[in-house]
């Protein structure tokens, strides 16, 4: 069973290809995003958001 729906993957691939063109930017600052893994995590939020099939985020520890 696939963990990550079509949509997911839509979102990610528009998200990289933005970040390789230099026009993805983060959510909040606003900033140009230029990590991979970053790319990658703002295409399946916005997948989540827009109700594609995506486990929820990892947990971090509290410190």
């Amino acid at each position: 069973m696939a963990r990550y729906g079509k949509k997911a993957a839509e979102k990610v691939e528009m998200a990289m290809h933005e970040r390789k063109k230099g026009t993805l930017r983060s959510g909040r600052s606003g900033k140009k995003v230029t990590s991979r893994k970053q790319a990658i995590a703002i295409g399946l939020s916005e997948a989540r958001a827009a109700g594609g099939k995506v486990p929820p985020p990892k947990k971090r520890p509290r410190k």
